[in-house]
């Protein structure tokens, strides 16, 4: 499995090899590699997987072939070069196909690659060598005609050999830009949706974020639910929503809260009867009448509303914000009998859902005696 190393030669393996940390790669569009010094100490953590291969030495190339072993079926491919000359003295044997050659063992990177890649490869291995610390860097390298992403940690081994863990990121980046592409569009669909929908709604009385009726008609609406369900003695369901936000999404500003409000909008406006009545109540508050709804029909309707929610995808600039809800539930006449009563009880239970970290349906607790 493991490419052997010269058969006249098998360096050491210090044991500081084994404390490489990879930082977080990054991808530079304007530079041809880009390397992110990784932010590690030279001493091992205590308790940690390379502090007990340090207090092994004695495992020598086994503990490396192992750990070679491991990193494989994960896509990674490792190898070792002699500084001295450049060439490969240790090589996975996927790293040959790879690269699509015949074999790596004792090539040269300038057999290998073109010369401006192998020029940037050099000029990496310079600063590992310098710097004695883990790097990583990406590179854009040209195998038969195709164009591939490499995602590259390296590390000095002694001042001869330089150990380097090679990992492919050509389709991950792929997908990454199709996915782009995909919210991009999405995106420009929700704003031409919004767009127009406020035209339509211009005059109507409707909130322009949500397109839902505001404070005002809900309060009469409501008032005109309690007496029905008062003279045909039934019963009806009062929902208060709550749009939870994070520290990230507020960080984005006024637009990003926008958007988010729009999306409680649709998903409100799509999954409510003609005989309900949803209405936006407060700045990041929605409520719902479900009319003729016990509080268990009530809880399922909210429940299936709130994992709707949770995987629309509500995007700002190609990121997708996530839209999460919390929703307290109260019903006429077992939770309370009273307008005020009925709204305080679903206050209280969207605070309750709050308070448990957001995203899930709370009932208002129904008082006995």
């Amino acid at each position: 499995m493991l490419g052997p190393l010269t058969p006249h030669y098998s360096p050491p393996i210090p044991s500081k090899v084994f404390w490489l940390r990879a930082s977080p790669a990054r991808s530079d569009q304007n530079d041809f590699m880009h390397m992110t010094a990784a932010p590690t100490a030279m001493q091992p953590q205590p308790g940690s997987l390379a502090q007990w291969l340090a207090d092994h030495a004695e495992l020598g190339g086994e503990a490396l072939e192992g750990l070679v072993a491991l990193i494989e079926p994960l896509g990674s491919q490792a190898a070792i070069k002699t500084v001295a000359n450049g060439r490969y003295v240790f090589a996975s044997a996927g790293l040959a196909q790879m690269f699509e050659h015949d074999a790596v063992l004792g090539h040269t990177d300038a057999e290998l690659l073109r010369p401006d890649e192998t020029t940037a490869l050099r000029r990496v291995e310079q600063t590992v060598m310098a710097q004695r610390h883990p790097v990583v860097s990406e590179h854009k390298l040209e195998i038969n005609g195709r164009r591939r992403e490499f995602s590259v940690t390296r590390l000095a081994m002694g001042q001869d050999f330089l150990l380097s863990v090679w990992h492919e990121r050509t389709e991950e980046r792929h997908r990454e830009a199709h996915l782009q592409r995909a919210l991009a569009q999405i995106e420009q669909q929700q704003s031409s949706i919004e767009q127009i929908r406020r035209e339509l709604q211009q005059g109507s009385g409707r909130d322009d974020v949500s397109g839902l009726y505001m404070r005002a008609q809900f309060d009469d609406q409501l008032l005109r639910e309690i007496d029905l369900s008062t003279r045909e003695h039934r019963e009806f369901a009062l929902v208060v929503i709550a749009l939870d936000t994070s520290q990230a999404v507020n960080s984005l500003g006024e637009e990003a809260q926008q958007r988010l409000l729009e999306g409680v909008g649709r998903m409100l406006r799509a999954n409510t009867r003609a005989m309900d009545s949803a209405c936006r109540i407060g700045a990041q508050r929605f409520a719902v009448l479900l009319s003729g709804v016990g509080l268990a029909t009530a809880h399922a309707r909210m429940e299936q509303l709130r994992r709707q929610c949770a995987a629309q995808i509500v995007v700002l600039n190609g990121q997708d914000l996530g839209l999460s809800i919390s929703m307290g539930v109260s019903s006429f006449p077992h939770t309370a009998s009273r307008q005020d009563e009925l709204m305080t009880a679903s206050e209280s239970a969207v605070h309750e859902a709050q308070r448990r970290g957001g995203n899930q349906v709370v009932l208002a607790s129904i008082a006995f005696g």
